[in-house]
């Protein structure tokens, strides 16, 4: 009897709404402050520079992804290019980089719903609540992956219909009332923590490669998925940037940007608005990682670098069933007991890292399979060259301390590869 195997179901256009449903989170609620405090009026202009910066590297992965039909993203890059000892660290990163954010996202979903449920914070309800939120999901992609695929075209949806339409009011209150320039501080050396900040914003579109094994053309939709989420993005993030430091009176303050930018275009019911509409935003972007991350753990032990027990798939629903209820678990557990104030440099040092090791890989994977990628950037190399660059100069002013759980993850990996060479020795005797 063959063994189950999994179901292609993940079309061209439902993996360009799952990239964006991966990129567009909690930041666009709370990073419009932090931007305009470090480049002032400018803010706009770096928040297109980031996304034409993210372009290069973005391109790059286009290119790779073409090359490969299974899951695994970003690890499964790194260790057809590089080895196990690259790959394995890069998955590890992959993980470091994504785990945290869906907790501190769940966390978030539970002070929003609370403007509409004071009780919501409480121990119990709060316990409740995330235990709901990260169940259900689990329970919908632990059911097949047409199913989670579903769920997640849904609430992209969701989140980007209120956020088009409080570009759009915002754009006609302008101009219609003109409002008055707001003094800002002037750019005066903010721009790189400015675009290392970004990177955490247009950050998570690699999430959307790893269940490639589940994609109906694995090799030739990445490209289009990327390129169209992308230019989506640079253009939501960007245009909510400006409304919001054109018409908040004191934007770089403002705890809660979007609610008082409605409040002010809306009126009272403005505020509640955005509540519901980032409600939608932080479960669509919940949903996208319980879909996503749980894939690199199972490519990692089905190319036999992790316990095998994770590349498990289940006979009925044809999902890797063992990895999705862990990362639920694990989700859950850090939803539990930790909060939102999660170190968003953090997750992008994580980033950087494989990024840059994705952006190398282009070059190598193309001496190593010659004619086989479908999507062939023009000028790669330079790509390649240009995104690496682009990850040292932005790792270079990270401060010391930021490195330290990084160094724990690296630390981790090894024993990790370690333990895969043992293992390998002891098969081989």
């Amino acid at each position: 009897m063959d063994s189950p195997r999994l179901v292609r179901a993940i079309g061209k256009w439902s993996l360009a709404a799952l990239t964006i449903n991966c990129v567009i989170g909690s930041s666009v609620f709370g990073l419009p402050p932090k931007i305009a405090a470090l480049v002032g009026r400018q803010s706009p202009w770096a928040v297109v520079l980031a996304g034409v910066l993210m372009s290069i590297i973005v391109a790059c992965f286009a290119e790779v992804a073409s090359y490969f039909s299974d899951a695994g993203g970003p690890y499964l890059y790194a260790r057809a290019a590089f080895g196990p000892l690259l790959g394995i660290q890069t998955g590890w990163m992959f993980c470091l980089a994504q785990l945290t954010a869906p907790a501190a996202n769940a966390n978030l979903f539970v002070t929003y719903l609370a403007e509409f449920w004071p009780g919501a914070m409480r121990p119990f309800a709060r316990l409740l609540i995330l235990t709901l939120l990260i169940g259900v999901l689990a329970l919908f992609n632990y059911r097949g992956v047409q199913t989670g695929i579903r769920v997640s075209n849904f609430f992209t949806i969701a989140k980007l219909l209120p956020l088009v339409f409080v570009i759009l009011v915002g754009i006609a209150y302008i101009l219609r009332t003109q409002p008055s320039a707001v003094t800002l501080p002037s750019a005066q050396g903010g721009w790189s923590r400015a675009l290392l900040t970004l990177v955490f914003f247009y950050g998570g579109f690699e999430a959307a490669l790893a269940p490639m094994g589940e994609a109906q053309n694995p090799r030739r939709d990445p490209a289009f998925a990327l390129l169209a989420a992308l230019l989506a993005c640079i253009a939501i993030y960007s245009l909510i940037q400006w409304v919001v430091i054109t018409i908040l009176p004191d934007p770089i303050h403002s705890a809660r940007p979007l609610a008082e930018l409605a409040g002010i275009i809306l009126g009272r019911g403005g505020a509640a608005f955005v509540a519901l509409a980032a409600l939608a935003t932080l479960y669509g972007y919940l949903s996208a990682k319980i879909l996503t991350v749980p894939r690199i753990p199972f490519a990692l032990a089905e190319q036999g670098d992790f316990p095998s027990i994770f590349a498990a798939i289940h006979p009925r629903f044809r999902t890797p069933h063992v990895s999705i209820t862990v990362f639920a678990v694990l989700t859950w557990l850090l939803a539990v007991f930790g909060s939102f104030e999660w170190n968003v440099t953090l997750s992008a040092i994580a980033r950087l890292f494989y990024y840059g090791i994705g952006c190398a890989a282009l070059p190598t994977l193309r001496r190593a399979r010659p004619g086989q990628a479908l999507f062939l950037l023009p000028a790669g190399p330079v790509f390649s060259v240009a995104g690496i660059l682009i990850c040292l100069f932005l790792l270079s002013s990270m401060e010391r301390a930021n490195f330290l759980l990084v160094g724990l993850t690296v630390t981790l990996a090894l024993a990790n590869w370690y333990w895969v060479r043992r293992r390998a020795l002891c098969q081989n005797q």
